[in-house]
Order: C-alpha cells, then sequence, then structure tokens
C-alpha cells in the first residue's frame, strides 16, 4: 500500500468504511486485546488494525503537537505524519515496547525537529474564548459559576501565562511537563519515550514544576 493512499481523509476520520466493520474499540476491549497486539497485526497487514490504532490515538496526538507546535494547521499536520510513519515502519515493530511507548517516540522526534526548524515563526502564545481551561477543563466564554469580567480576564491572563512558561522551559522540561499534565502518562511511560530512567525522569518534572510555581506564584 503506498503512502498516497493513507490520505488525510483516511487518517482524519480515523477509520476507512471497509474496516469501520473489523476492529472495534469495543471489540478490542472486549477481546483484551492490547495496542502492542494490535499492531503487531497491523504489521502483518491487516489494515483495520491500523486503522483502530488511527482512531483511538488520533486526538491524544492532535493534542499533543498542537501543544508543541501552538498552531491547529500545523498539528494536525504533525498527527498525520505521525501515523504515515507508523506505517511506514510497521514492519520494524516489536512488542518489547508498549505501543504508545513507540507512538510517542516517533512524535517526539517529529516535533521536536519541527519546533526546532519553526522556532523563529512560533505564533504569539493566544487563548481562544471557548478553549479548555488548563487546569478546570471549563472554557472561558462559559466558566463556572457566575465570574464577573474581570475574573474572566484574569483566568485568560492565567492560562496565556501558563502556556508561555511551559513553552520558554528547556525541550526536555517541556516534553515531560506535556506528557506527564496534558497527555496524563506515568513516570515510567514518559521515561521509556525520553529514555531515562524513572528517577531522572521524575528529577526533570520536579524542576519544571518547581520553575512553573515560581514564575506563575502571582496566581496562586
Amino acid at each position: 500500500m503506498s503512502t498516497a493512499a493513507l490520505g488525510r481523509g483516511m487518517l482524519m476520520t480515523g477509520m476507512t468504511p471497509q474496516s469501520s466493520m473489523g476492529l472495534t474499540p469495543a471489540l478490542a476491549a472486549a477481546e483484551g486485546t492490547s495496542d502492542a497486539e494490535i499492531m503487531l497485526r497491523a504489521k502483518t497487514g491487516d489494515q483495520a488494525a491500523f486503522d483502530y490504532l488511527v482512531q483511538k490515538y488520533r486526538r491524544p496526538m492532535v493534542s499533543f503537537m498542537y501543544r508543541m507546535a501552538r498552531n491547529a494547521a500545523a498539528a494536525e499536520d504533525l498527527a498525520q505524519e505521525v501515523f504515515l510513519r507508523v506505517y511506514r515502519s510497521r514492519a520494524t515493530y516489536e512488542a518489547s515496547a508498549k505501543f504508545t511507548t513507540w507512538l510517542y517516540r516517533i512524535a517526539t522526534n517529529l516535533a521536536v525537529n519541527h519546533a526546532r526548524d519553526t522556532r523563529h515563526e512560533r505564533p504569539e502564545v493566544q487563548v481562544s474564548l471557548d478553549e479548555p481551561d488548563e487546569d478546570t477543563g471549563t472554557t472561558i466564554e462559559l466558566p463556572d459559576g457566575n465570574l464577573n469580567a474581570e475574573q474572566v480576564m484574569v483566568r485568560r491572563e492565567r492560562m496565556l501565562a501558563i502556556r508561555s512558561k511551559v513553552e520558554a522551559l528547556p525541550e526536555q522540561q517541556r516534553l515531560a511537563v506535556i506528557m506527564h499534565k496534558y497527555q496524563q502518562m506515568d513516570y515510567k511511560e514518559i521515561a521509556d519515550v525520553l529514555k531515562k530512567s524513572e528517577s531522572a525522569t521524575k528529577s526533570l518534572l520536579f524542576r519544571a514544576y518547581e520553575t512553573l510555581r515560581e514564575q506563575l506564584k502571582e496566581f496562586a
């Protein structure tokens, strides 16, 4: 199957029409099938298995790439490229590591290279009115309770500050924070992706959060 066959439409919808009757999240859960086992099926040419993984991880991947690139269009393109690389590399996949570890290593390498290549083109950090708060999950436009205009403005300033300070962290710290706070990955998963020990990863995150705590103390 050519790369062209894995067009934007297929990746953006997550599954091809013919595979929608094959492996589904509910079926995979019922069968107790791990992502690694599903990737091994994709390795042998099982298109439904690959489509299942695209469907399952597309949204987290777009979210991860957006936090790295700060550009919605670039995030979509980078997420698509991650799955293209997964497909091209399927023959080399070994189940010795979790599928997510392998996936995020591909994504991390791509995101870091993109960030370095576009470091002079990065857009100004902004917050949309309908974008969820970093901590509460509520939006500025529809906040918790009955916040007045001044409180809404303070919340927006806080979100901008968090976003800009995370973006300003050293590369490894920024990656670790994004994976830990926003992708909900644990220490071991992050350590495996970054090829560090768990203790080194904990130290990395501790330094990052200490920096953020100090720089954001006015919003505490």
